[in-house]
């Protein structure tokens, strides 16, 4: 299938840019197949980058088809849509339709062990990666909530890898996506029965981490507790240890457009640690001494930070524990009794009927 796609792209490309021209025709500068070098670079670009976004969306209807199969068994599971802001940068923003809310699609579980139970606590379930995506690598950690008893429904956040490159480059990285998970949360307790309005958490890791915090620091008023882990907390810092090639990235009109250096005040604002003082939600953190994505002096620096505000928060900094970034996400026995610690603090003030005693 990938091979066949390529070779129509390359078609396209070749039939475009070289046309047809009569034998023995001379080529006059403005003819097709006196395209430059650099529209030739252009167009194999463009090939590339569509053959990357068709390659996303493709994985992205294989994974939705494996959660069926993975948790079918357990869980009602469906897929709905929502809209959120719209663009944080509009071409034309007197275009038709420009300034639309964007379609937010989202993935909701409900644990058919208590489909006739008249309310369940509710978790929205912040995925990672800033481009990444929610997908069954999280398979356990879901079967595991709907066991104790939560509702869940789990945002694909503008920037999402697997619907388009529209999408994808709407990405704004800690501005937007924060709302498209809040009007997540919002649309579930107005469209799902069985939602308890006063029994609603947020949890994530990584880049679903530095989403969970801002969500609680912003709209306490709509969460009853929060778990971030191995979150990130600091921008700043955090493109002080990262390579140029990744610093460049937030420079990017979709993302802040400018450098630190020319907009410090915006990137302290989409920061989590320079918002510790908002804190009024019950919170878990979590990290790693040996994380090779978020470095731990992020996270200690949000600790320090809650601290000083005299914040009441809940931590654990792990010291080398295996797996890294990872740690508690995978399928070891540390990762296990470190989400056990997850679930039992939710449980306290979520109160889900199947929750370990």
């Amino acid at each position: 299938m990938r091979k066949l796609y390529i070779i129509l792209l390359l078609i396209s490309v070749h039939w475009t840019t070289f046309g047809q021209t009569t034998p023995g025709q001379p080529l006059s500068a403005g003819s097709p197949a006196a395209t430059s070098p650099t529209d030739l670079n252009e167009r194999f670009r463009m090939l590339e980058e569509n053959l990357r976004f068709a390659n996303q969306a493709l994985a992205k209807t294989v994974d939705d088809l494996l959660w069926y199969q993975k948790l079918g068994d357990v869980a009602t599971i469906d897929k709905v849509r929502y809209g959120s802001k719209p663009p944080h940068v509009v071409k034309n923003p007197t275009g038709q339709g420009a300034t639309n809310p964007v379609v937010i699609p989202a993935y909701t579980f409900l644990p058919k062990k208590f489909a006739s139970a008249k309310k369940l606590p509710l978790l929205i379930f912040v995925h990672d990666g800033i481009h990444g995506d929610f997908s069954t690598l999280y398979a356990h950690v879901v079967r595991e909530l709907l066991d104790q008893g939560y509702l869940i429904i789990a945002p694909e956040y503008r920037g999402t890898a697997g619907y388009g490159g529209e999408f994808y480059r709407q990405i704004d990285y800690g501005d937007y996506e924060n709302d498209d998970v809040l009007a997540g949360k919002r649309w579930a307790v107005e469209n799902m029965p069985q939602v308890d309005p006063d029994r609603v958490g947020i949890i994530g890791w990584s880049h679903g981490g530095m989403i969970s915090l801002m969500n609680i620091f912003d709209h306490p008023e709509d969460y009853k507790v929060a778990y971030a882990g191995v979150p990130v907390t600091d921008i700043i810092a955090r493109l002080g240890y990262k390579p140029q090639s990744y610093r460049a990235i937030f420079s990017e009109a979709t993302h802040i457009g400018k450098d630190p250096s020319d907009n410090v005040a915006e990137y302290r604002r989409r920061s989590p640690v320079w918002n510790a003082q908002k804190l009024k939600t019950p919170l878990l953190i979590h990290t790693n001494t040996n994380d090779e994505d978020v470095n731990v002096l992020e996270v200690e620096s949000l600790i320090n930070a809650l601290k000083a505000h005299d914040k009441k928060f809940e931590y654990k900094i792990y010291q080398d524990a295996p797996g890294g970034h990872s740690f508690n996400r995978l399928d070891t026995r540390l990762a296990r009794d470190s989400r056990e610690e997850i679930y039992k603090f939710l449980a306290r003030y979520l109160t889900p009927p199947g929750a370990t005693r």
